[in-house]
């Protein structure tokens, strides 16, 4: 009796393949073949469940999209709607996963922190995630062949599912270039180690040219000795995110040359530059006269008449107290400048009466609005900001001026780059000589009035048209950004071919 042969096709361990005939041989081959297929490598974007992390990566998956690459989103249900509206004229899939039940302190249906009670329930938010691990390699089973997964820093765990089915992994910090490489550099080359106070200032010998505080990083990391559950959950991200295959970053790199350059050659991994992803973004469809939001007709009127508006806005996670929103409202009621302000309800009760005082020139919105249909409108001609790496690119790619008025996160080392090294907006100044305290209303009345009617506005409302021709022009075919990303896709078309061939081999 002749001996029969067996062979063996593996898929990185997640598929096995076993059979006895050079016909079954053929067709489990084509079949793997399929499934590492690179012509056009299927895209997965897993983004953080938070407003400020979601957002950006949609606009990605639309960029990915025009460059005809198939795209899958990963959410929850909760946070579907928001995904598939943003998506609606576009051909991507979008697949729901169950967040995770009895997660203690998280309140039930609660799917996105911008809904948790208090940002101190973070970590419990995001440990609860990796529940989510198993159903989501069960996913991508049937969602193969899968080509790349783009997941968000906060979602470390997605490197051992990416890992495991041999697929590589790219990371999203949702950071500037210049956030992300001083972090990285503060943690391992600590030029804040001599400084016996967090306001003293200091230099970093790469960049000599720029001096910080310690008080420019989000506590505890501006600590001399960092500790805590922040400083664990990030080195694990950061622990990950050193396995993967890259860093995506949402920014071009004419903004930020030096900083993404020095995060290629001392820190990595790779880092592409492909932003500022909102430049994807298609204009909102005007309405009728007759179903416009009453915000929008009134700035419709302040365009008509001439008088340039300030946008206010500080994101939907900080926490401002009442204190600090009256000195805000009190600023802006002095400045006499036009502005709108986009507030969260539940803080409204101490500005009560302020809207009388402040009507035909000021106007509070309450309502959840689409922040770049605001800042494109042409009367808005400053954004006092909280400097959330969003806002910041939005009003980038609007040429809209910047107010800065950081409050936490990475937000006031992009508030530095905006204003002293860009030079596209104006600081804010707490009256304690940190950078960090209370703002008094005179500090912003003052600023607001040398944003929107001064010579030095003038000069950053010039230099911010350039930065915005010079982002906007780095989506176009052929520029950095373009080249960037398709330099990725490159890459992973390369890695996957790479697979293939070691998928194909026949083990006796």
């Amino acid at each position: 009796m002749s001996s029969r042969r067996s062979y063996e096709l593996s898929y990185k361990g997640h598929i096995k393949a076993t059979f006895t005939s050079q016909n079954n041989q053929q067709i489990i081959h084509q079949r793997l073949q399929e499934m590492v297929s690179v012509s056009s490598p299927h895209f997965v974007i897993f983004p953080f469940l938070a407003q400020g992390h979601t957002i950006p990566l949609i606009y990605l998956a639309r960029i990915l999209w025009q460059h005809h690459l198939p795209v899958t989103i990963f959410t929850t249900p909760t946070n579907s709607p928001l995904v598939r509206s943003t998506l609606q004229d576009a051909a991507i899939c979008v697949v729901e996963l169950a967040f995770p039940e009895n997660i203690e302190g998280i309140p039930y249906g609660v799917e996105n922190t911008d809904k948790l009670p208090s940002m101190s329930l973070f970590h419990q938010f995001a440990n609860a995630t990796k529940l989510m691990q198993p159903h989501f390699e069960k996913a991508l089973e049937d969602l193969q062949p899968v080509g790349c997964i783009i997941s968000d820093a906060f979602l470390g765990w997605t490197q051992d599912s990416a890992a495991k089915m041999g697929i590589p992994r790219i990371g999203f910090y949702g950071m500037s270039s210049f956030a992300s490489t001083l972090s990285a550099v503060i943690a391992i080359e600590r030029p804040h180690a001599l400084t016996t106070s967090i306001d003293e200032p200091f230099s970093i010998p790469s960049f000599p040219k720029l001096s910080l505080t310690r008080n420019d990083f989000m506590p505890p990391f501006g600590d001399l000795e960092p500790k805590g559950p922040w400083v664990e959950f990030m080195i694990e991200q950061s622990t990950a995110m050193a396995k993967s295959y890259g860093v995506i970053v949402n920014s071009f790199y004419e903004l930020e040359p030096a900083y993404t350059d020095y995060w290629n050659e001392c820190i990595g991994p790779k880092a592409w530059c492909v932003g500022p992803f909102s430049a994807a973004k298609p204009p909102a469809i005007l309405a009728k006269e007759s179903e416009k939001p009453a915000w929008r007709l009134w700035l419709d009127e302040k365009l008509m008449s001439g008088e340039p508006v300030l946008y206010v806005a500080f994101g939907t996670q900080a926490e401002i107290s009442q204190e600090q929103l009256l000195e805000i409202a009190n600023g802006l009621e002095k400045s006499k400048a036009n502005f709108l302000w986009v507030i969260r309800s539940k803080t409204l009760e101490i500005l009560d009466g302020f809207e009388e005082k402040v009507k035909d020139r000021g106007i509070i919105v309450k309502e959840w609005v689409d922040q770049m249909e605001i800042i494109r409108h042409k009367s808005v001609q400053g954004f006092l900001s909280h400097c959330g790496w969003n806002s910041v690119t939005e009003a980038i790619c609007a040429g809209v001026p910047i107010l800065a008025m950081p409050m936490m996160a990475e937000q006031h080392l992009n508030a530095r780059l905006m204003t002293e090294v860009v030079g596209v907006g104006l600081r804010i100044v707490p009256c304690n000589g940190s950078v960090r305290g209370f703002v008094k209303s005179e500090e912003v009345e003052k600023k607001v009035r040398a944003l929107m009617e001064g010579t030095k506005g003038q000069e950053i409302r010039k230099k911010m048209k350039e930065v915005e021709e010079a982002a906007c022009g780095a989506m176009k075919e052929g520029a950095s950004s373009w080249k960037s990303l398709e330099q990725l896709i490159h890459g992973i078309r390369n890695y996957r071919k790479k697979q293939e061939k070691h998928f194909s081999q026949v083990i006796l």
